[in-house]
Parts: C-alpha cells; structure tokens; sequence
C-alpha cells in the first residue's frame, strides 16, 4: 500500500501527515474543476517546481501526494494565494532531473484523470553567466554632470522636433550602455532630466513605465544583467516618491527576465523568463543535447510570491518553428523562441511574441493551450500582401477593440527582410481568419533595429515608439503625421521608449551645491524626481541659525544656477506654482 502526504491548512498554518494512500478507483474527484501548474503532461517542469491548484480555497483541497519515479514521496507544505482561490504545495526537497512526478488529489483536475496529474522534470543546464552591455560610444555631449549631484551622469537626450499637438506627459526611458551609467530614467518634452536613478552593481534597467498598483499610480522595471540576448534579475515597483514597495521574483529556481513586467487589475504581475534546458534538436539538425531556452510566461501573486500560472514555450511550440537555426557551438543556448511581449488581452486570454517564431500566440490562461497564431510558419491568420514582419516585438492589443492588433517590426535579424525597422498596426478578422494591414509608421531617416522595440497607444489616439536598438523616440499622429522626434546624443537604447503622465516628489530633499567668489555666491539646487517643481526660493545668513529668504527664480531644467549676494551659509526650498514650499534643501557652507 502507498503512502502520501496529506497537507492540512488549519489557522494559516499549513500540516503534513503521512496517511495510507487509496487507489485510484477509490479517488471520487470534487464536482468544481481545478486547474494546475505544471500542466498534466509537461515536459520542463523545474526541480523546485510549486505544484500549483487554482479554483478551491486551500482549506477544500484536502490531501495531496507527491511522489517522484525516483526521488521518491516528498513532503512540503502549502501556502494559500492571497485571492483565496488556490494555494501551492510547496516541496520540502527538489525534484530529480528527468523524473517523471505523479501528484494524486481528490479533486477535479483539469487535464488530469481520478484527480491525478503527472510530469516530467527537465534537465536543466545551469545557469546564465552574467555578460555585461557593451559601452557606448562616445560623442561629444553625450553625458550630463550637475554641481549639486555629481553622483548622477545620465546620457543626454536631444529632441529635434516637438509640435505643439503632441500627447501630454514625460518620456521614459532606461539607457543600456551607459557609457558612465545605466538606470531608469524621466526625460521632459524639451529632453531636460526629470528623474535618474543610477544602477549600482546590478548590471543594468529596462522597461520603466507607469502603471497602477493596489489603485496608485507607480513606476515599474526590470533590472538585473544580460547575457544571450535574455535578462537575469528581478522586477520592481516604486511609489510616487521613488521608494520601493515590491520586488518580484520568478518561481521555480529561475530569474525574471527583462522581456515583460505587465501589473494586472488583480494585483498580480506577468513576468518572462528564460530556463535553458537540454533538449532533443534533431529536428531542426541540431543536437540530441542541445542547450534550448524555453521561453516562460509566469504569473505571479505580488502579496505572497506564489506562483499563480506558468507557460513554457517547449510545451507547446516546437522548436521547427523557429526562424533560428540552432548555434554552431553546443555551448551557446539555441533561443529558438525569445519571448518579448505578454499582453493580457480584453477577453482574460494571453498574447505571446515571440521573436523567433516570427509570430505571436493566443494562450489559454486556464490551460496553457494555443488558441491561435498570428505570423510565423504555422499562422491560422492569412496575413494580407505588406502584412509580413519578422523579429517582431512588443505586440498589443487595443485597449478599445481587441481587432486591431500593433507591434514593432524589427525585420533586421539578421538576415534583413525589410529595408527599415517600422511599427504597424493591423485590423484581424477571426471569422474569416485574415490580417490585414491598417497603418504603419516608419522613421525619416531610416532605422533598422536587430533588437528591442515598442509601439505604445497613447490615451488620446496618437502611437509613440521606441526604436529599440536604434537611439530614437518617436510620437506619431493616427494618420502618421510625426510629432515628435528625440534620441540619445550617443550610441545608446532603450529596450523600450514611453510616454506617460507622471507625478512625484521625492522622499528624500532638493540637493544643493555653492561656490562663493568675493561678492557672489551661486547656488546650483535640484530635486531628483520631483515633478511639481516652479520655482526654487534661496535662503542665506551667517549662520545656520538665522537664514532668510534672499531670492526666488525659476526653475530651469533638471539643475537651477541661481547668483546672489556673497553668503556664507545657504539652502533651498522647493516651490509649487502657487508659491508653496514643498521641501527644503540641507544647509551647507558657502564661502
């Protein structure tokens, strides 16, 4: 007679008794179905895979047995999601590489049979060496220095044409070759600094935007390092006032990659990753071993860490749908899907791009199962003439009508299969199964990106875009008039390239800097991040003690010189536009 692991949630707390197991035939499953992660019959489930139940509250989902062909039964607790609709068993010990893994239930599991489900643990192939971005480079003007903040060398942006029509808000932006330092950064409509926060040890930052968490707005981005074109590290959320409130992390003994962080109204984050594996490429010439990265969409329970649903691209595509032939080294991981984009679509389903394939994928959040292919080999959609992209990124639908589909058509891999890097918007029609080309916007003079790039829907119907490996930033109308036109100064990019309305104000006060001749002293002050700033109001005397105000200017720029009278001690307010101090500066010395 087998044994197995009954897991109890009583008061929170999650127990485990080893029990006499019942046979199959004696298993009656609940009438309300459940889904779970890894899905019946994967292939690449992890070693630390949570074995994940969605569609029960935990205290309803009685025993749960979990055994290995080798490793045997394993104990392990379980930890109820914060919706209160599922829970995961947590294992105590890893699973074996290669081993099948059988989880018995008493439950309707969707896919399953007597509610049992079973997998096969991959075999990973270690981890992902960290591999630095290459330096940018170097032009002239190419970074900014300020007196009173010399710890922060953002590059320079320049803005070559800005109409008056164009949509409100700041650009955002997260340069990746430095060349003196990366991080997240908010640029104005003129390209002035807004906000720079300068990675430290953590190799580098991608995909800053806004968006709403728990009801606030807030700032998000991956950061972490790159290596073979993918990105391990993790996934973060930051107030108003630039404070981290929540870091995410991947699942499963693998690391959040820098592809998608997209927050959802449930309080949850969809995230990339990648988990090279070995796998049998003989049908694409490959090896029989082969280093294979598959491509994995997770979504994430931000309140507990959980693991709420879990996609791997081996699963479902196989590798001769890739574009991309396997490396000539055995060494070098064949990314024969490269996941870029996750949007939640109007409907609760998933879309999936994937550079590689040439193609985006509907996906079943319940199941993980296709539901159709946009592009590729294997598309369900005839794509009509001019249609055709290839390496495409960042694919979305509109926010008002899920016909119109929009992606950033790389077509420069290589090999180049159009002459320029282009967005494009395109109309589906799922009764007949056609795509048909709406609008398309390329650049003046011509870009060609091999990687990264975006097309983003702006409030009020215009389209702006990031050219990915290209230095540019674009804002178009919807009949394709350019509105707006900026880049890097040097050889820089932005995985992604927004436009947001933004407002913060800093937890920490303005920075101040001064020099003092024999009759003057200027005062060089600045507030990293603060948006509302008018004006900056001077404050001098003696001594700390007895400062008054001396002088009031407005603010220009990221840093405002401001001249006055010799002093010998100093300080700044901030100002609003009715003359309000938001915040003082430290005191500081001056002559």
């Amino acid at each position: 007679m087998r044994r197995r692991v009954a897991v109890i949630v009583v008061g929170g707390v999650a127990l485990c008794v080893c029990a006499a197991a019942s046979t199959p035939r004696e298993v009656r499953a609940s009438a309300q179905p459940v889904i779970v992660f890894p899905i019946p019959g994967s292939h690449v489930a992890s070693p630390r895979s949570q074995i994940v139940v969605r569609g029960l509250p935990v205290g309803q989902l009685g025993a749960i047995t979990v055994t290995g062909s080798r490793s045997g039964l394993h104990s392990g607790v379980v930890r109820a999601d914060s919706d209160g609709l599922g829970g995961s068993f947590l294992p105590s010990t890893p699973f074996t590489a290669g081993e099948t893994v059988t989880v018995s239930t008493s439950l309707n599991v969707v896919g399953g049979s007597y509610g049992s489900w079973r997998f096969t643990i991959a075999t990973p192939a270690g981890g992902i060496p960290p591999l630095h971005w290459p330096v940018a480079t170097r032009a002239r003007g190419d970074v900014q220095r300020f007196h009173s903040r010399p710890d922060l060398v953002p590059p320079t942006v320049a803005i070559s044409k800005r109409l008056s029509r164009t949509a409100p808000g700041d650009i955002f932006l997260a340069p990746q070759f430095g060349p003196v330092q990366t991080g997240p950064m908010i640029v104005d409509s003129n390209g002035s600094l807004i906000w720079f926060d300068p990675m430290q040890g953590v190799g580098s930052a991608s995909d800053l935007r806004v968006q709403t968490f728990r009801g606030q707005p807030v700032l998000t981005w991956w950061q972490g390092y790159v290596t073979a074109g993918v990105g391990v590290g993790q996934d973060v959320i930051a107030d108003s006032s630039y404070r981290v409130i929540a870091t995410v992390q991947a699942v499963g003994g693998i690391h959040a990659d820098l592809h998608e962080f997209e927050l959802t109204p449930r309080g949850t984050g969809l995230i990339a990753a990648a988990y090279p594996v070995i796998w049998d490429t003989s049908s694409v010439h490959g090896s029989r071993r082969e280093i294979v990265f598959d491509s994995v969409v997770q979504e994430i329970d931000i309140a507990t860490g959980l693991l709420l649903f879990q996609w791997d691209s081996l699963d479902h595509v196989p590798v001769t749908e890739s574009y991309a032939p396997p490396p000539a080294h055995t060494t070098s991981p064949f990314d024969y899907f490269h996941l870029n984009s996750i949007e939640l679509d109007n409907d609760g389903n998933l879309i999936v791009s994937a550079r590689n394939t040439w193609a985006a994928y509907k996906i079943s959040p319940l199941t993980g199962a296709v539901i159709w292919r946009l592009g590729g080999k294997r598309s369900s959609f005839k794509l009509a003439p001019g249609v055709y992209w290839a390496f495409q990124h960042d694919v979305r639908v509109r926010a008002n009508d899920d016909r119109y589909v929009t992606l950033f058509d790389d077509s420069a891999g290589p090999p180049t299969v159009h002459a320029q890097s282009r967005g494009i918007k395109l109309l589906l029609d799922t009764r007949r199964m056609t795509a048909t080309l709406v609008t398309q916007y390329v650049h003046a003079p011509s870009l060609s990106a091999n990687y990264e790039g975006n097309l983003q829907q702006l409030p009020g119907g215009d389209d702006f875009l990031g050219w990915g490996q290209e230095p540019y930033f674009t804002e178009f109308s919807p009949a394709g008039t350019l509105l707006f036109d900026g880049r890097f100064v040097g050889g820089n990019a932005s995985y992604r390239a927004y436009r947001f309305s933004w407002t913060g104000q800093p937890a920490t006060p303005p920075a101040l800097a001064a020099s003092t001749t024999k009759r003057t002293t200027t005062v060089y002050a600045s507030w990293n991040g603060a948006t509302s700033i008018a004006a900056w109001r001077v404050l001098g005397g003696t001594t700390p003690a007895a400062l008054r105000p001396i002088a009031t200017a407005r603010k220009r720029g990221f840093e405002t010189a401001i001249t006055v009278p010799s002093q010998q001690f100093v300080a700044v307010q901030a100002l609003d536009a009715a003359g309000h101090a938001l915040s003082q500066s430290a005191t500081v010395r001056a002559g």
